[in-house]
């Protein structure tokens, strides 16, 4: 290849992927091939030899590829079946990947939420106080919103699997570890690693659900994805608080609580390493046109030089003013019919391989862009504002039950169950939410005879003309009336008399809570799917913004629950968290209503 220098373009985010590179079946560009003289011979004139040019050609997965001439005694050709798209597998094994990428993000909520109720036994055993214990919550935020900033981009070059298996190794070693640490400031250590390892089953796999379905397919896994994130974290603190309840031996049971987390995370690993299969579109392109050029290197060394390249898609593939005029600089003609072929050298390279950036340039990029994207996109900073609320508010439930239950396992047991049941509960209706805004009456008519003609009803009509169902606006619409459950939760929770009372059995906190994790999920989803149908190629840099507040937030809360309730009062600090709910469920509303406005100014914004 031409070693000439292109100006470098810019990165695009990974997250949720275009696969632009499926569409097209072009010829490399004129600085990275050597001049080729296109001449039609009969197959038995044809003769090439190592010092013949090489066509360079951009593969996707729509080429046709050529075949060599036949030779008995040649190099077989590889077995190209796993290279094929993803978007193209069969519906099992998207749902095996999909179902290792939801039970990796339930155990990585899990260890998030199974924290907090063994770390007053924890401060006791180290010898430390209970806040600088809680502290470990926060670090483990801290690791979980730096580490997509860097593994994003190496998912990109390198691939979702390698990724995953040394994230998963990091989570295990050191969930292990904080079984063994005799020292608050090793657990605070420990806890940061965690959480860098445990972020790539949050941030990574909504990239594998993006390789996997088109974003019109991709709710349903989205919901799952997401349940899957919150049903986690009720069952962890239930499963720990259980374990703290059932020991006698309070140093045995912290510890279990992060031994059962190593063996779980140890076998979820196994499982990835013998069941996922690499989901990102441009790193299988790029070994498939490695495996056809071994092949082609390992042909030529037996003397079988090029494929048989038909002279119709030779036209097709003509991007240089020579060839598109029929001659080339030899003067040789161009006769071509559908069927004749003419042998090429050929090697074939990736478009996305020569676009992207170095790795440095796109770790800059993955740490700079989110937050230039917080302060100059109002989408972003607004979306993030909202959910790091709601983030805080979910770790907050860790600290406040332990908070107002601290001897009463059966208590605490009904809240930590209310989140799993509000979760389970918000993603079935999602999914049903998702099947009613795919209603052939809600949809826009695109001229298919099969699709169901619209009826004459007012409804319907009202619907589709101020609330179009293909507008990204969209994926708002239910979450303006769920997203209602999370103030209305905590006024519930903790307004109600009986939830200051002494003799409080927990019920109406229970109740709160599960309604606040369904509005919870709400927020969840809307924003990883609002700012994914918005801001397309820059949609990763949106959510890593959006998951860098959330986390950060989320991480500072527990530590300061017992403080807040402890100088506000139970029915203070409940009533000021519903109020800023309440004030931040107008954002889906101005959305819906002013979306497209919005958009229009936005730079990076789809119009």
């Amino acid at each position: 290849m031409s070693a000439t220098e292109k100006p470098p373009r810019p990165p695009r985010d990974d997250a949720i992927e275009s696969h632009e590179e499926d569409s097209q079946f072009v010829e490399a560009p004129r600085s990275e091939r050597r001049s080729l003289p296109v001449k039609t011979e009969s197959r038995d004139e044809q003769q090439l030899d190592d010092s013949s040019p090489i066509l360079y050609l951009y593969l996707t997965f729509d080429s046709d590829l050529p075949s060599p001439p036949r030779q008995p005694d040649a190099a077989p050709p590889p077995n190209l079946g796993a290279y094929v798209s993803p978007l193209t597998w069969s519906s099992t094994r998207k749902n095996v990947t999909l179902a290792l990428g939801s039970i990796a993000t339930f155990l990585t909520a899990y260890c998030a939420g199974s924290y907090s109720p063994p770390s007053r036994l924890i401060a006791r055993d180290l010898g430390s106080t209970h806040i600088v214990i809680l502290v470990g919550i926060s670090t483990f935020c801290v690791g979980f919103s730096l580490a997509p900033m860097v593994l994003a981009p190496v998912s990109e070059i390198w691939g979702r699997y390698p990724v995953f298996i040394v994230a998963g190794v990091v989570l295990v070693v050191f969930q292990a570890a904080c079984a063994l640490v005799t020292n608050a400031a090793g657990m605070l250590v420990c806890r940061f690693f965690v959480g860098a390892g445990a972020s790539v089953f949050s941030s990574v796999v909504g990239g594998v659900l993006a390789d996997l379905w088109d974003k019109e397919d991709r709710n349903t896994a989205m919901a799952l994805f997401s349940g899957a994130v919150l049903v986690g974290t009720g069952a962890g603190p239930l499963v720990t608080a259980g374990m703290v309840s059932a020991m006698d031996d309070g140093t045995q049971a912290w510890k279990w609580s992060f031994w059962h987390q190593a063996i779980s995370n140890g076998l979820l690993l196994i499982s990835l390493a013998v069941f996922f299969r690499e989901t990102r579109a441009s790193v299988l392109l790029s070994r498939k046109a490695k495996e056809l050029n071994r092949w082609y290197m390992a042909l030529e060394r037996e003397g079988v030089y090029g494929v048989w390249v038909r002279d119709a898609d030779m036209h097709a593939l003509v991007t240089d003013s020579e060839s598109s005029t029929g001659s080339n600089e030899n003067g040789d003609g161009v006769n071509g019919t559908d069927g004749t072929r003419t042998l090429r050298r050929v090697r074939w390279l990736v478009k996305a391989d020569e676009e992207r950036a170095s790795l440095g340039t796109m770790m800059a990029t993955s740490a700079m862009r989110p937050f230039y994207m917080l302060v100059t996109e109002p989408v972003v900073f607004w979306f993030s504002l909202w959910a790091a609320f709601a983030w805080g508010v979910l770790y907050l439930a860790f600290a406040v039950v332990a908070y107002l239950h601290l001897d009463d396992f059966n208590a605490a047991c009904r809240s930590y169950i209310a989140m799993i049941a509000g979760s389970a509960a918000a993603t079935a209706v999602s999914v049903w939410q998702e099947d009613l805004l795919n209603h052939p009456q809600w949809r826009q008519q695109r001229g298919d005879a099969s699709r169901e003609q619209h009826t004459d009803s007012k409804f319907w009509a009202l619907m589709r003309r101020s609330f179009p169902a293909e507008a990204p606006e969209a994926r708002l619409y239910f979450s303006c009336i769920t997203g209602f459950f999370l103030p209305a939760g905590l006024f519930g929770a903790f307004l109600v008399p009986s939830t200051s009372s002494p003799d409080d059995s927990g019920t109406s906190l229970a109740i709160g809570i599960g309604f606040a994790t369904w509005g919870i999920y709400s927020v969840y989803l809307a924003a990883f799917n609002y700012l994914a149908d918005t801001y397309h190629v820059y949609a990763s840099s949106a959510l890593a913004a959006n998951s860098f507040c959330r986390n950060m937030v989320g991480g500072a809360f527990p530590v300061v629950t017992g403080i807040m309730f402890s100088d506000m009062g139970i029915r203070g600090a409940g009533g000021m968290l519903g109020a800023l709910g309440m004030a931040l469920t107008a954002i889906p509303w101005v959305l819906v209503f002013s979306g497209a406005r919005v958009r229009a100014r936005s730079k990076m914004a789809i119009k």
